[in-house]
């Protein structure tokens, strides 16, 4: 089993949208013969892009996964979307793989979703290697996009390959590991290739640029460091160890380069894949803990003879039931065995196991650690649950993801749609970790809360086209929150007698602003216990904390929730008689509003990080449209003939930007935004949203 782990691969794709990560995907589905046939994504027709909104709108919405051969190797392979708006996806695919490809547009390097993508890796340790596409495009700039890793990533790209031309005359590649020139035939679509001699007037740069790639690699191996101060024939076995090394630290970033649309440099790719990026049987030991006791740590080991452990990263709606996928962390997992789900604390079975090719699928009797698979029969399981042998729990650590930032009204058109709405709901809700849906405690509106505009449009498209809910919407709105400022202190009580037995519970409660690093109001609440059992009993403490939660959902100020907030239950007392369940969570939330009034609460708004990419004679019009929507910018430079600013601007105010930056630049302009922090609202226009 060991030997087959050694020549598995569990890789994603990641870039910023439009960069040519589907493209790539689909060159690697036919070179290695998973298809026979290359999909567009301009046409439609990408095995990857398989829904329909996909096809339409030309992007990647969703993380499709599959598996394909190359060299006697194995490669998982997940294609995720750039969009910002489904950030989540990206998320929860990077959390369950071992390395990853980096894909740039050769005609504007580093842009701002690549840089959310990399960070993303980067939380995970997920070694990666770099492609450099789109080298045939007008304004391609080798030299530009690895500056721009270099210094905008903070990474340490090292060119294995040189590009031949650019633009119109991007011809082939140069390997300059085994000095040798490449080109591709582009009549039989890349499929086969002719390596020759490096053209005389490439040469010297190329020996030039290799010597600087052996002197990177050499720290990272002696033997090739002893060889290469000493003047000796370096070979290209020996680069290949020491580049391997250097990137599984995580402390070399290989470049690759190429044009997938132009059939150029996909299967150096995919070799660098196999050389470079780590088997499971490379990657760190993975620390699970106790259930009950977070303290106490398990090792996970890549071992299909161990007790079953792994994690459940995402989930899609079918008509026969949920399909979960799995990475599988340790041991072999096998159809129609009964498994724990560790955080729901339910036991499920496990009725069937998928390979997955897009939305296809291939029956598989049993799955082993380092596998990628999806199942049915998992009634209970969310995304980021632990599934594991029920004789040997064990829990992973979970997957996290942003705020919501965008809310919108839904309703069904008839009364008989209702059921059918909260259903639908439910199971949207399960798919996406995202998106968020509650009943408005002031008008009684169901609201969904999303990432962005096109998240929301695509939400609503599958609650039309695939569950079949006729539904009435309103307008997109922004998600705010409410938060404290001040620490303060109150009591709650709720005490009721009716004759008989009563109710009575009575708390204490004390409330802080929880504040991040980087002094922003964090995301999260903390409740916490610290009265003595003689106070409010032990079992009643539960009871006092879902009062909080409940209560917190709904602000004092204009009904919105409240985040950044540290609640300490200090004191209370109870009746031996009458104290109850529900008796305790009405006083906590009694106390809760109070508490909140006296804290100075601040309404919140959501923040976006904002970068727009503008010819230099529409930068006085569009810095101005930016300023007078409360925007500050951060940064302006010169790319080519194209100016960038880079702002962080209120959510709110950036509603159609995308017609009024393209009337303001005669259609030339683009930007695009992602969530950056929640951030208090000038007292003024809070004043317009409360009343």
């Amino acid at each position: 089993m060991s030997s087959n782990l050694k020549k598995l691969r569990n890789i994603g794709i990641m870039a910023h949208i439009d960069a040519g990560k589907t493209t790539v995907t689909e060159r690697i589905l036919y070179y290695t013969g998973k298809t026979y046939k290359m999909g567009e994504v301009h046409d439609g027709t990408a095995v990857m892009d398989f829904m329909e909104e996909e096809q339409k709108r030309g992007i990647t919405i969703t993380c499709a996964a599959t598996k394909c051969p190359w060299k006697d190797f194995e490669i998982n392979l997940i294609d995720t979307p750039g969009h910002i708006d489904f950030t989540a996806e990206v998320e929860r695919s990077l959390r369950v793989l071992d390395g990853a490809v980096a894909v740039f547009d050769g005609s504007e390097g580093v842009q701002a979703q690549s840089e959310t993508v990399w960070m993303q890796g980067q939380k995970y340790g997920l070694p990666c290697i770099c492609f450099i596409n789109k080298m045939d495009k007008i304004g391609a700039d080798f030299e530009m996009s690895l500056d721009s890793i270099r210094d905008k990533l903070l990474a340490n790209p090292v060119p294995l390959q040189l590009p031949i031309g650019a633009g119109d005359s991007f011809a082939g590649v140069i390997d300059l590991i085994r000095m040798q020139a490449v080109f591709y035939k582009t009549e039989e679509m890349g499929a086969t290739f002719e390596e020759t001699q490096i053209p005389s007037d490439l040469l010297q740069e190329a020996e030039q640029r290799r010597n600087e790639m052996i002197e990177l690699a050499a720290e990272y191996d002696e033997e090739l460091m002893d060889t290469y101060v000493h003047d000796k024939p370096v070979d290209a076995g020996m680069i290949d160890r020491a580049i391997r090394k250097g990137t599984l630290a995580n402390k070399l970033q290989p470049v690759f380069v190429g044009s997938a649309l132009k059939y150029i440099g996909v299967q150096r790719l995919l070799d660098g894949v196999l050389a470079y990026l780590p088997s499971p049987l490379d990657k760190p030991v993975l620390m699970g803990h106790k259930p009950s006791d977070k303290n106490k740590k398990i090792p996970v080991k890549c071992d299909a003879n161990g007790s079953m452990v792994a994690l459940a990263f995402k989930i899609t709606s079918d008509a026969h039931g949920d399909l979960n996928f799995l990475r599988i962390y340790q041991g072999t997992l096998k159809s129609g065995r009964r498994v724990l789900n560790v955080n729901r604390n339910r036991r499920e079975n496990v009725t069937r196991i998928f390979e997955m090719h897009a939305n296809t699928r291939k029956i598989k009797d049993s799955a082993s650690a380092g596998d990628i698979v999806a199942v049915v029969g998992l009634k209970q399981t969310l995304t980021g649950d632990t599934i594991c042998d029920p004789k040997k729990p064990v829990s992973l650590p979970s997957i996290t993801f942003a705020q919501t930032v965008i809310t919108m009204s839904i309703e069904p058109r008839t009364a008989a749609e209702k059921a059918k709405l909260a259903d639908a709901l439910a199971a949207l809700k399960r798919e996406d970790p995202t998106f968020e849906c509650r009943v408005d405690c002031e008008t009684g509106q169901t609201v969904i809360s999303g990432m962005g505009e096109l998240h929301l449009e695509v939400l609503q498209h599958k609650l039309v086209k695939e569950k079949g809910v006729n539904i009435r919407v309103g307008k997109p709105r922004v998600a705010y929150k409410e938060a404290i400022t001040e620490t303060t202190r109150a009591e709650g009580k709720f005490i009721r007698q009716t004759g008989g037995h009563g109710q009575y519970g009575h708390v204490v409660l004390a409330v802080a602003p929880l504040l991040t690093e980087d002094g922003h109001w964090s995301r999260d609440i903390e409740f916490q216990s610290k009265a003595p059992g003689d106070a409010v009993p032990r079992e009643y403490v539960p009871n006092v904390e879902r009062g909080v939660r409940d209560a917190l959902s709904c602000g004092v100020l204009a009904g919105y929730p409240v985040v950044g907030v540290r609640v300490t239950l200090i004191d209370g007392s109870f009746h031996s008689v009458d104290s109850s369940a529900l008796a305790f969570e009405q006083a906590a939330a009694i106390a809760v509003e109070k508490a909140l009034k006296d804290a100075e609460p601040v309404l919140l708004e959501p923040v976006m990080k904002l970068q727009a990419i503008i010819p230099q004679a529409n930068f006085g019009a569009v810095q101005g449209s930016l300023l007078a929507k409360r925007g500050l910018i951060t940064d302006c430079h010169v790319h080519g003939n194209m100016q960038v600013i880079n702002a962080k601007v209120p959510l709110v105010e950036m509603f159609g930007y995308s017609s009024e930056i393209r009337s303001a630049t005669g259609g030339r302009g683009t930007f695009t935004m992602e969530p950056l922090a929640y951030e208090k609202i000038p007292d003024q226009i809070a004043e317009e949203i409360i009343l």
